[in-house]
């Protein structure tokens, strides 16, 4: 069934809003903020999310949210499985997730 998904942020006011906590918990999603006055807590999820909407989202439309989500699912498995990465020497996120537990 996988992992229960996480909504990381900083922490802006609205994450803060015990309206959006509740929605959070409501829908099943664990709230995660950075600490405060820590930008480097963020910085991995940033960069992921700049090429989300560099290589996937930029200048496209969806007729649906359900091709939307299609879309999204086959750009993150396509991530993970064949986007070689030069900062894991040239493996993809599988690759380099096998190797270390290999290890």
């Amino acid at each position: 069934t996988g992992a229960a998904p996480t909504m990381h942020s900083d922490m802006g006011w609205q994450y803060q809003h015990e309206s959006y906590a509740s929605r959070l918990e409501g829908a099943g999603i664990t709230q995660s903020m950075s600490r405060k006055g820590n930008c480097i807590d963020n910085a991995a999820t940033e960069q992921l999310f700049g090429h989300v909407k560099d290589e996937f989202y930029r200048g496209r439309e969806w007729g649906s949210f359900g091709d939307f989500k299609r879309d999204l699912e086959e750009y993150i498995d396509h991530w993970n499985t064949r986007r070689r990465q030069v900062r894991l020497k040239g493996l993809t996120p599988e690759e380099f997730r096998n190797r270390a537990l290999a290890a």
